[in-house]
């Protein structure tokens, strides 16, 4: 199944007219065009052609107009050129003032680079956030109330996360009625191709761009410079760019950023506004289907076509993201270079969203370069994705899947819940709830028409029974007396246990399983003498420190996995022909799974066992420790971490593929990823 790349508001492919450029750059007009040769003036022909075409498309009139390599530098420079400019000017006795405004939404490149000039620079001006309203726009009343002491002003054309076009007009405007005098800085990182520039007309005093973000590649980039701002070289050394950026000009970047304008400039290559707008349309519509409840966090008027920012109540960004590549669809959860951090986002936070959506908020973008073919195949994927959470008990369903024998651990900030379900009496138990996981709790049981015949603790509450009144609630169960066991409770043929452990309380499910809270391992001893558990018991505590699961015997001697888990994707094929009786096991979670379209692995049989459902299948795993076990997911952290269990508890054969499925897609071996 095609990859679909929705994530352009990061990079873009390069387009194949860019990439025709950039080879005969590199072939054929490889010239330095520093150089007073035929060859370094044909080079100087081609770079100077370049910017002249963008000189045209932006407006740049008599303003200044230089190749680097891309936007994170052009915000270098223009923060240098007016920190500079601001620092003769004190120096020379003038008044310059003390602030040093940015949007609260911009991109986290423009206030760490103040910070970092305004300090190497002396200039100790204070750097302050400009707040933006519920829509993400620059608030023009507080712009106002402080436009006065600005010494440098940073917005942005357009926002990265939310797509959210900045009112650029009404900034002018407040900033010549108030006679300001302050340095402005315009990222149009999102504007180009997007948004008619025309910068020469306009207050704007410096604009970095970066090609990469429609359809150039990365390592190229421009800033302009308005005629009479003053400018400050970020780089020294060989007087190129007219002596405002030395260095060797990165010919085949420009060259290719040259297609890429030159494409733009015929109005045929790139889909027009109102075509990017019907397919937003499109894939809201499905977006709407796949997920009820969904909620937009930007408007759709005041953003661009073509980014859509969300959030789906009850499934958290991570889950949205897993899902999405699961059927092979990208999308990001906010700017690509905080990604990684998991954090909410701060664009979010800024417009006062509920802590909930920021937390949990995807951003799916595309360029002006989509077609109607790629949209309609979005558009099935996103659908089959709702399909995939609902068959697993995470959106409502008019189709309950048949209750299922399992143990289901579920967990939040270090803390874990477990679900024990009984098919033949359609019932279960819940054991240390914690409140911030009753909604997924609620949905599961209410989806698989579940009783639920207890909630129980292992140790006293540290919420006084918040989580558990909540989760009564949610079902709306009458509590009479307390939810818990006495002695012992029947689901069917299985039996759950309570047994006194000083004060806390051990769950035992037979010997197979023991849910024993916080218990320290000296604690199990009094429970193995009783034959009470076994050496080989599943424990399942309620603290989550990457373990999973353990049993009596590795958590009584401290076993320690060994470091060599990894199994590259490319020696793959090797070692399953090495060991034809070896198990794939996928242990990304049940609607990931789903959402696949075809097997996983071509020609391989493949088991599905979530990371979440991994401590009910150890046991099994255990009684045949030689067979290899390949565990995999979507990046690898889950699989590393199934791999690292099972070695812990005594399975030595036991591995985790490197990098994931995304590493296996890579290697296009004959193993590589059909769905």
């Amino acid at each position: 199944m095609k990859e679909i790349y929705l994530d352009s508001n990061a990079t873009t492919c390069v387009l194949p007219a860019a990439v025709a450029a950039a080879r005969q750059a590199m072939e054929q007009g490889y010239g330095n065009p520093s150089s007073t040769h035929a060859t370094g003036l044909q080079a100087k022909a081609m770079m100077d052609g370049v910017r002249q075409r963008a000189s045209g498309l932006l407006g740049v009139g008599d303003g200044r107009l230089m190749f680097n390599s891309g936007a994170t530098e052009g915000i270098q420079t223009a923060v240098l050129s007016a920190l500079c400019a601001l620092r003769e000017r004190r120096d020379a006795g003038k008044r310059i003032g003390s602030l040093l405004l940015y949007g609260a939404t911009e991109h986290k490149a423009v206030p760490e680079s103040l910070a970092h000039w305004n300090r190497l620079l002396g200039l100790n001006l204070e750097v302050r956030k400009l707040p933006v309203d519920a829509q993400g726009r620059h608030d023009l009343q507080a712009l106002d109330a402080l436009i006065g002491d600005a010494a440098m002003l940073c917005t942005m054309a357009a926002n990265n996360e939310t797509g959210v076009v900045s009112d650029l007009s009404a900034i002018a405007q407040l900033l010549q009625e108030r006679g300001a005098d302050a340095y402005w800085m315009v990222d149009c990182v999102q504007a180009l191709g997007k948004l008619k520039l025309n910068l020469a007309a306009t207050r704007i005093d410096y604009a970095p761009f970066s090609g990469h973000k429609l359809y150039a590649p990365k390592g190229i980039g421009m800033l302009y410079v308005r005629a009479g701002a003053p400018f400050t070289p970020l780089m020294m050394g060989g007087g190129q760019e007219a002596g405002l950026r030395s260095g060797t000009e990165n010919m085949a970047g420009i060259a290719a950023l040259g297609a890429v304008l030159a494409a733009l400039d015929d109005g045929k290559t790139f889909r027009s506004h109102a075509d990017l707008a019907a397919f937003r349309e499109q894939l809201v519509a499905s977006l709407e289907r796949a997920f009820p409840g969904i909620v937009f966090n930007m408007p759709f008027d005041l953003s661009l076509p073509t980014t859509l920012n969300f959030s789906v109540p009850g499934l958290s960004s991570k889950e949205l993201l897993d899902l999405f590549d699961a059927a092979r669809v990208r999308v990001s959860s906010g700017s690509a270079c905080s990604a990684a951090k998991a954090l909410p986002s701060y664009v979010l936070e800024a417009m006062r969203v509920p802590q909930w959506r920021a937390s949990s908020a995807i951003r799916l973008s595309f360029g002006p370069l989509i077609d109607a073919a790629t949209v309609t195949a979005a558009c099935a994927r996103i659908e089959r994705c709702g399909e995939a959470l609902r068959s697993s008990c995470l959106l409502p369903s008019a189709l309950a899947p048949s209750p299922q024998d399992g143990i289901i651990q579920l967990s939040v900030n270090g803390q874990c819940t477990w679900l024990f379900s009984d098919a033949a009496s359609a019932s279960c138990v819940v054991i240390d709830p914690v409140a911030a996981l009753v909604p997924r709790l609620a949905a599961f049981i209410r989806c698989q028409h579940l009783a639920l015949r207890a909630i129980v603790h292992t140790a006293a509450p540290a919420d006084h029974g918040v989580a558990r009144l909540a989760l009564l609630q949610e079902l709306a169960i009458e509590q009479v007396g307390r939810i818990d066991i006495d002695g012992e409770l029947a689901l069917g043929q299985q039996r759950l246990r309570r047994v006194e452990c000083g004060e806390n309380h051990v769950y035992l499910l037979e010997q197979r399983f023991a849910f024993i809270g916080a218990l320290a391992p000296e604690a199990l001893t009094p429970l193995l003498d009783a034959a009470l558990v076994t050496q080989d018991t599943v424990l399942c505590a309620s603290s989550d420190d990457g373990g999973i699961c353990g049993t009596v015997r590795t958590v009584r001697d401290g076993i320690v996995p060994s470091a060599d888990l990894q199994l590259d994707a490319a020696a793959l094929p090797a070692f399953l022909r090495q060991h034809p009786e070896a198990i794939l096991v996928d242990v990304r979670e049940a609607y990931e799974h789903a959402a696949c379209a075809g097997t996983v692995f071509e020609g391989c049989a493949v088991h599905s066992v979530p990371l979440s459902r991994l401590a009910g299948q150890v046991a099994e795993w255990l009684q045949q420790p030689q067979r290899p076990l390949v565990f995999f997911c979507r990046s690898g952290n889950r699989s590393a971490r199934a791999a690292a269990c099972l070695r812990r508890l005594g399975h030595g054969a036991a591995w985790q593929l490197n990098g994931g499925m995304a590493m296996a897609e890579a290697t296009r071996h004959p193993l590589a990823i059909a769905a």
